[in-house]
């Protein structure tokens, strides 16, 4: 238990440490921001997490696909459809880890302007689809939008793989593995729309989707 000498030593340093600082501070402005900062709360957060491993309730299902939880991952091997976010989403950053074997054909659709009519046509798809008859939009492009930056287009069947994508406005960012594969500006779809994750062949599973709106 700290005594009354440490605490108030404790208080000591960390004011010290904030009028050092403020020594750094050249205007008015800058001193102003940096209050601000040092006041304020700690609200940093990891986002919402829309697969829990324990119930699909944040999705409803379009299509014939057999989206279900097994052993705790989403997962799909049979027919064609979605699972869609039953909220809506307009600038955010979205994490997903995803599996694929080497035929699926997969992705995660957001901005979606119709929830029941989802394609590439009424919403933005980062594509996970290998064996793209066209690679010009293959893993890691948005479909008819962007094409990969990544030349030859990432491989993914047969491991665990993680998209990090990020919507603010027109903006768009795709990193796929640790890679850039989409850094563009499009205003086909501005407006909020729910979250879509497709299953149309092979062996599709989702183990973490996380999505904080910005």
């Amino acid at each position: 238990m700290p005594t009354l000498f440490s605490t108030y030593r404790l208080r000591f340093l960390g004011l010290s440490l904030f009028f050092l600082t403020l020594q750094g501070c050249s205007t008015l402005g800058d001193w102003t921001q940096t209050v601000q900062k040092s006041l304020a709360p700690n609200t940093a957060t990891v986002g919402t997490a829309l697969i829990n491993g324990q119930d699909l309730n944040a999705w409803k299902l379009l299509g014939n696909a057999n989206w279900r939880l097994q052993d705790g991952l989403v997962q799909a091997e049979l027919g064609e459809g979605f699972l869609i976010t039953r909220d809506s989403f307009q600038n955010f950053r979205l994490v997903a880890e995803f599996w694929v074997d080497d035929e699926a054909n997969s992705g995660i659709y957001f901005r979606c302007t119709d929830p029941l009519v989802i394609s590439d046509k009424t919403a933005y798809e980062a594509n996970i689809y290998d064996k793209r008859p066209d690679q010009s939009y293959g893993t890691g492009a948005i479909v008819n939008i962007s094409k990969s930056l990544v030349q030859p287009n990432i491989k993914t069947g047969g491991q665990w793989n993680t998209y990090d994508i990020t919507v603010v406005g027109t903006r768009m960012t795709v990193v796929l593995n640790g890679q850039t594969t989409v850094d563009t500006n499009d205003s086909t779809h501005t407006g909020a729309g729910p979250i879509a994750l497709q299953y149309n062949k092979g062996v599709v599973k989702f183990r973490k989707l996380t999505i904080e709106s910005l």
